[in-house]
């Protein structure tokens, strides 16, 4: 393929003479778009990265480049002792892998059973789906502190129909375990799960239904067309959810601090993080001391990126379908 001619200095002043100057109006206009959106791009793309380099910056410094008024981005001092010492205070590898564990599980069951929800509300009609997808909606809207005293209560004395109050003259405190926060997961009600279950309805009510009806002639029945027809076509739209939810999931304090109080997660032990510091710092040296802001920032950021690092590396292979769903998902909702 020849590339195209560039246009004479002379040539172009004929045409841009032949056009009343359109041509010179059109080329300005070009490049003057292009600049302002490479600005925009740029500034949008300054303001999002910023705070991870000054992290990254910040966690290899010692304590004496933190004051030192001539180190501002390079530190003069190079070390790795802060991510040594987070990694103590965090018990990292111990809550790298509870959060892996509980964020994949709970990811998967909340995309498994919004999924379902998300199709029937797409595809069926059923008594009062108006209402109940109102209900949805509401669980979007209303943020989970409001029910978090209703929610304490419920799984403290836990029951069913009172049936284990009649058997055993107690109820049951789920307080304390994972089970309570599966159980949520499962009927819907987890982190996020209303706006999973919105974008998976709107996903699949933008299939078409002769595909549904082609296979009902094929022999199929509801089961198999969901299993066989529709659930390959929704792979996008799932691989999305399933990222949300695994990194939400991953960064929450409200739900894990709640419920899986007791296990050892990285988000919950990075909130705590300036806490342990202190009394690492006490159980060392004998004596209270006080830390300094800068210093216990500094921890604290180097707390930060490591809980990042492992979402960045889950992304890197799952952008490929992240893309796809958000490009599909912009088109069809």
């Amino acid at each position: 393929m020849t590339k195209p001619k560039r246009m004479k200095y002379s040539e172009f002043v004929e045409r841009n003479r032949k056009s009343g100057g359109y041509l010179l109006k059109r080329i300005v206009m070009k490049y003057a778009v292009s600049i302002c959106r490479f600005i925009l791009l740029f500034g949008m793309c300054f303001l999002i990265l910023q705070p991870i380099f000054n992290k990254i910056s910040i966690s290899f410094m010692t304590e004496s480049d933190l004051y030192n008024p001539v180190v501002v981005s390079i530190p003069e001092h190079f070390t790795t002792e802060n991510y040594l010492l987070a990694s103590k205070l965090m018990n990292y590898s111990k809550s790298l892998v509870n959060s892996f564990v509980v964020s994949l599980t709970i990811a998967l069951l909340q995309i498994s059973m919004c999924t379902l929800v998300g199709y029937g509300f797409a595809r069926f009609e059923f008594p009062l789906k108006k209402f109940w997808f109102a209900c949805v909606m509401l669980v979007i809207l209303i943020p989970p502190q409001t029910i978090s005293g209703s929610l304490h209560l419920h799984f403290r004395f836990f029951d069913i129909l009172g049936i284990f109050k009649a058997i055993t003259g107690n109820t049951i405190n789920l307080r304390g375990s994972k089970l309570p926060y599966y159980l949520m997961s499962a009927g819907c009600m987890g982190l996020k799960n209303g706006l999973y279950i919105y974008m998976i309805r709107q996903f699949f009510r933008n299939i078409p239904k002769e595909l549904e009806e082609a296979a009902y002639v094929d022999g199929c029945g509801t089961l198999k067309t969901f299993i066989r027809i529709m659930l390959p076509d929704a792979k996008p739209i799932l691989t999305s959810c399933f990222l949300f939810s695994f990194v939400w999931q991953w960064t929450d304090g409200f739900y894990s601090k709640m419920f899986l109080g007791s296990t050892e997660l990285v988000s919950t032990s990075l909130s705590r993080i300036v806490d342990s510091l202190a009394a690492w710092i006490q159980r060392e040296t004998g004596a209270t001391v006080t830390i300094s802001v800068a210093y216990s920032n500094c921890i604290l950021a180097t707390g930060t990126l490591m809980i990042i690092v492992p979402l960045i590396i889950l992304y890197l292979f799952a952008q490929k379908g992240f893309v796809e769903s958000l490009s599909s998902s912009g088109i069809k909702m």
